[in-house]
């Protein structure tokens, strides 16, 4: 870190933090619970749709299914920059426990949807779930001194593993509610013990939780407060986010039929596998925090994105099961067919063998259980078929031979699953560097700013799974999810490296220069 940079870190106007005490702890761990609960509802969409349509209980299209799984991811994206304002005006302890509430009411009128419009409508509303990270990010920060943001903000961002648990336990309680599918209307309970689990824990956060001294800032013009809308630096970390954060969304959505469609996995191992990606991703959030904290975000950031654009490399090679023409025999010279055996052809004096099957294995690993083995490089298998017969007049340099060669890759499904898992990772560490950056370059406009950041990167979760569906549809290919993933990971990693010095001139009135913090 440079002087210049310690300096502002310690001089820079902010609001008077109270030192770390037993209820600020209090207040990360509530809010920590209280998101996992929220991103756990807001994402409960998926799971309840899926089983509607498989189950009969209420049959929709493709095009409905789509709109009612982005919906919720939709309104949580929207409604972060206009909750994080509030939040940063009358403080995240009353505008978490309303966020909540409101949520609840409309999980419950969900329970009595209908049809596709009314289930819309629903999950539209209860979408509002998803804007509790901005809420929770303003209210955490100003229980903490600086030199803890970046690990507390890590901590509470691990409330992202909601996701998994939905994933992991939502089926398990539609199984119940519906008697394992025999009582199919019982699905209406799903929604009501999500929105029951949210009063409780909206009423448990305000009764144990705490506005910390200035939590709420002092009343001033909406232009002023968005006046961080005109720095540019806000809009790159919401590039960054778009990339770490919304590929932790769109991936844990769009990894259950990547395994299914290419390694014909079903639900329940999809599920596991994609649990292995989500929960260690989530977690990992606090080191990306921790390792702000000592080494400046965007140094770890840099790190982050760089190693992440070589491991989506690394995916790009997809499953292969194609034929080419490969090396067949040709007539040395003219002459009669007078042989045509399994092995060998004759004509006239001459013997020309050939291979039915020659295998050219160079790695295959098999996995027990799958219908074909994946192997770790591609593996590939010459085929030889006559075409003459006996008889037959031939001149010389006539192919008498036809080879084909069959190419076959599937990389292994456990070392795409650790290279998946790497990412993952790589993805957590990053999004906990972007937001342990907020706080000191804007901190008094924390709920303002991460609400900027935080409408990004959800609307990166939300329009990135319909990207990889537009590139599977063109391509044909299912890793040109890696490919676009790539892209855009790329062009964040190069404005990173090149453009963190140019908008000096457009500041809001309180931010501090984040290129001084690198």
């Amino acid at each position: 870190m440079t002087r210049e940079g310690a300096r502002l870190r310690d001089d820079r106007s902010a609001p008077a933090r109270p030192a770390t005490s037993r209820q600020a702890w209090v207040a990360l761990v509530a809010s920590t619970l209280a998101f996992t609960v929220c991103v756990a509802a807001w994402l409960g969409n998926g799971v309840l749709v899926t089983f509607l349509d498989a189950s009969g209980a209420m049959p929709l299209s493709r095009m409905h299914i789509s709109w009612l799984v982005g919906a919720p991811v939709l309104t949580g994206a929207l409604l972060r920059l206009p909750v994080g304002m509030l939040a940063d005006r009358y403080g995240g302890r009353i505008v978490f426990t309303i966020l909540m509430l409101l949520a609840a009411a409309a999980l419950y009128l969900t329970s009595f949807a209908k049809g596709y419009g009314d289930l819309l409508l629903g999950s539209l509303a209860f979408g509002s779930a998803g804007a509790s990270f901005a809420v929770g990010v303003s209210f955490v920060s100003r229980w903490f001194p600086p030199a803890r943001q970046g690990a507390v903000l890590g901590i509470f961002g691990t409330g992202n593993a909601g996701t998994a648990l939905t994933a992991a336990f939502g089926p398990m309680l539609l199984g119940y509610l519906t008697a394992q599918g025999t009582a199919l209307e019982g699905w209406r309970g799903f929604p009501r013990v999500y929105g029951a689990l949210l009063v409780l824990t909206a009423l448990t956060f305000f009764a144990i939780t705490r506005e910390p001294r200035g939590g709420a800032l002092a009343a001033r013009p909406l232009l002023v407060r968005l006046a961080p809308l005109r720095n540019g630096h806000v809009w790159r970390y919401g590039l960054y986010y778009f990339v770490t954060f919304g590929g932790y969304v769109a991936l844990s959505q769009w990894l259950i039929s990547y395994y299914v469609n290419v390694y014909a996995l079903s639900l329940a191992a999809a599920g596991i596998m994609v649990s292995l990606f989500s929960l260690p991703s989530a977690a990992i959030r606090i080191v990306g925090g921790w390792l702000s904290d000592r080494l400046t975000p965007l140094r770890v950031l840099r790190w982050a994105l760089g190693l992440s654009v070589v491991v989506l490399v690394t995916l790009f090679p997809p499953r292969m099961d194609i034929s080419t023409p490969g090396p067949g025999v040709s007539a040395l010279r003219g002459g009669t067919v007078t042989s045509v055996s399994e092995d060998s052809i004759g004509i006239g004096a001459d013997l020309y063998p050939y291979a039915t099957a020659r295998v050219q294995t160079r790695v295959a690993l098999g996995l027990g259980g799958m219908e074909e083995p994946a192997t770790l490089l591609p593996r590939s298998t010459l085929v030889q078929e006559p075409t003459v017969a006996v008889g037959e007049q031939v001149s010389a340099g006539q192919l008498v031979v036809k080879g084909t060669t069959h190419i076959y890759f599937q990389a292994n499904v456990y070392f795409l699953t650790g290279l998946v898992v790497l990412l993952g990772l790589l993805m957590g560490i990053g999004s906990g560097a972007v937001f342990a950056h907020i706080p000191l370059a804007f901190p008094t406009e924390v709920g303002t700013v991460g609400g900027i950041v935080g409408v990004l990167g959800a609307l990166g979760g939300s329009v990135m799974p319909v990207v990889f569906g537009y590139a599977l549809s063109g391509s044909g290919i299912w890793t040109s999810n890696w490919v676009t993933l790539f892209m855009l990971a790329l062009a964040a990693f190069v404005v990173l490296l090149t453009g963190g010095r140019r908008d000096r001139n457009a500041k809001s009135p309180t931010a501090v220069d984040p290129d001084a913090l690198q």
